[in-house]
């Protein structure tokens, strides 16, 4: 094929220079990128602090005396820990657990033993005690878990079982009508020591009162329990001696004296004559010897 030499190779040509004329570019964009990027490390992000939980907290309510083989309610509460948010609100779960510990557990139990605590409302185990004079503890575990988050923290109660003070005494409705039930109010010195319910009353009943008091040990000396029908009823109902109020006064004697400083003493002083005897007789002889 004829043709012009110089236009047979313009083509070539100018395609080499402008291949060459863009890697050349693109190596100066190249080299500027890295020239531009950053040396430094790219900062580390902190966590944003939040507010922690509620500590956790927790409670044991109910009588600390009870009689032979009596049967009482303790509350048991609780809340905080992780089971609760920072803004108070409960997102996990709170449960107690209750053991029981005494010297002699027979008969002694506390039912239910396990339970679930929800937005701070207690619930109730029941405490049945024998006719064994002696203190028991409740111990409670309480957990609070959300997660696996978990806290807890132990309770315990003392609860002391003694031989009530039983008060036995009848009352008698009057012949004209039915007396409904209520409560005869009743103190121990002055103190108000509890109630009484008494059951419906038909005319001219007479009815038993039996009421244990149970009570840490009084002191030595004379006491009094005074029990007093209610206003409404009085006139109505009557104790035996014919009134609306009834005492009866009883003594505790006081602790045994105790002998062990007059024993010592008794101890020292005959082991004083003895020996100033000994004294007198040895005297005597040496003198007998001398005459």
């Amino acid at each position: 094929m004829s043709g012009n030499p110089r236009g047979r190779m313009a083509g070539p040509v100018f395609l080499a220079v402008l291949l060459t004329t863009l890697l050349a570019a693109g190596a100066i964009g190249f080299v500027g990128g890295v020239a531009a990027s950053p040396t430094a490390p790219p900062p580390v992000a902190h966590p944003i602090a939040t507010a922690a939980s509620p500590p956790l907290t927790g409670s044991i309510t109910g009588p600390t005396v009870l009689g032979y083989n009596a049967t009482q309610f303790y509350a048991i509460n609780a809340a905080g820990g992780p089971a609760y948010s920072p803004s108070g609100v409960m997102i996990g779960n709170i449960t107690y657990y209750i053991t029981l510990g005494a010297t002699n557990l027979t008969k002694v139990s506390m039912s239910p033993t396990k339970g679930a605590l929800i937005n701070s409302t207690a619930q109730f185990s029941s405490l049945t005690v024998s006719n064994v004079s002696e203190t028991v503890t409740i111990h409670v575990m309480i957990s609070s878990v959300y997660l696996d988050n978990n806290q807890s923290i132990n309770l315990t109660y003392d609860v002391l079982i003694v031989k009530p003070y039983t008060l036995t005494v009848t009352i008698t409705a009057g012949p004209n009508s039915t007396i409904l039930s209520f409560l005869i109010n009743i103190y121990l010195d002055g103190s108000y020591a509890g109630d009484y319910k008494v059951p419906t009353l038909t005319p001219g009943e007479v009815y038993t009162i039996n009421w244990a008091y149970a009570s840490a040990p009084l002191s030595a000396g004379s006491h009094m329990f005074t029990l007093a029908i209610p206003t409404a009823d009085k006139g109505l109902v009557t104790f035996p001696n014919g009134q609306g109020s009834y005492s009866y006064s009883f003594y505790i004697t006081g602790p045994a004296p105790d002998y062990t400083l007059w024993i010592v003493l008794g101890v020292v002083a005959f082991a004083a004559a003895a020996f100033i005897s000994l004294i007198l007789v040895g005297g005597r002889r040496r003198n007998r010897g001398r005459s």
